[in-house]
């Protein structure tokens, strides 16, 4: 019985107070909510994201609210933003910045380009040359830049919300694949259902030539973001639950389906994904539930279809869910 009691006061004492964190995810969702009508999965996603200090890739076609979501989830944050606008003429220097003559003292300073903000939206990143993704992808990953052999670090949190659009493929740059699994997620985003574009249609109508970006309120700050994001990290994961996700990404390795599977850099990210919708609901603890929530938006833009299951309209979502199927869930 002591031993009991004993156990209990050490779980106990190992609670993560997570009450703040899901008000706080609540009232983001309700606060995009006002002007953003039927996304509550991707703006969720966006959170999810963000506490698991990851970036986003952001595809579908045109006019379905892809960069004004991302824009209105920055201002949801009490952080610098920048927009750049991806084009085949971007050179590398127009993301980073560059070094300039500065003819007062005939010295080169270094002015600091777009990427360097807290969150930054990267629109049609497939328009830009493979020289540009390239700088924009080193940023991505080592959170620094280096321009003439001065290293500059980015300020915390930094955040790329990356859109492409999957119809108009003229004139871009497919991303490579090493590149595309620096994205956390890459997140689908569909047409609306006809009740949700009612409700669009009379929410701009009520809204009077209003812009959207004054209906919204910052809600989260980056020091209250970063206290979120150590909480987050301390999430309890059982090894049932490790193992899992590992058995989910080694199956898309030997899958018949598959001509690429998933890295081990995809599992890290299906683990603090996990973590995150945890965090979101309240809970100290992954459960099995958090890692399917995670598995599709992590694994889509990781796993290549051999040709054969291409041609005949299969998609990597379909091979996912029979995988996920396929594994018995941790009890």
């Amino acid at each position: 019985m002591d031993e009991h009691m004993k156990n209990q006061d050490i779980d106990f004492n190992n609670r993560i107070p997570l009450e703040d964190l899901k008000n706080t995810a609540d009232t983001i969702k309700q606060e995009l909510a006002k002007v953003i009508i039927g996304q509550e999965s991707f703006i969720e996603l966006l959170i999810v994201a963000l506490l698991a200090d990851g970036h986003v890739l952001i595809e579908g076609v045109p006019g379905i609210a892809k960069t004004i979501t991302a824009k209105l989830f920055a201002k949801v944050l009490k952080t610098d933003f920048s927009r750049i606008q991806f084009t085949p003429d971007l050179m590398p220097s127009d993301v980073l910045g560059t070094s300039i003559l500065n003819m007062k003292n005939s010295e080169f300073e270094f002015k600091k380009g777009p990427i360097f903000s807290n969150i930054v939206l990267i629109d049609e990143i497939n328009r830009a040359p493979a020289k540009t993704q390239a700088a924009l992808f080193e940023a991505m990953e080592e959170r620094q830049a280096t321009i003439d052999g001065t290293t500059y670090i980015f300020e915390a949190p930094f955040m790329v919300l990356a859109t492409q659009n999957p119809i108009d493929q003229e004139g871009t740059y497919a991303l490579p694949e090493a590149q595309l699994d620096r994205f956390i997620f890459k997140i689908n985003v569909d047409y609306p259902a006809i009740e949700d574009e009612i409700k669009i249609i009379e929410t701009h109508h009520e809204r009077k030539g209003k812009q959207p970006q004054t209906l919204i309120n910052p809600i989260l700050d980056a020091n209250k973001l970063a206290d979120f994001k150590e909480k987050t990290q301390s999430i309890l994961v059982e090894e049932k639950i490790i193992k899992y996700i590992a058995e989910i990404v080694s199956k898309t390795r030997n899958h018949s389906h598959l001509y690429l599977g998933g890295s081990p850099r995809a599992s890290i990210a299906i683990l603090n994904t996990s973590k995150a919708f945890a965090a979101i609901n309240g809970r100290d603890f992954v459960i099995p539930e958090d890692v399917k929530k995670s598995v599709v938006p992590v694994l889509n833009h990781r796993l290549i279809l051999t040709p054969e299951r291409e041609m005949e309209g299969m998609s990597t979502e379909n091979v996912i869910d029979m995988i996920v199927q396929s594994i018995e869930v941790p009890r």
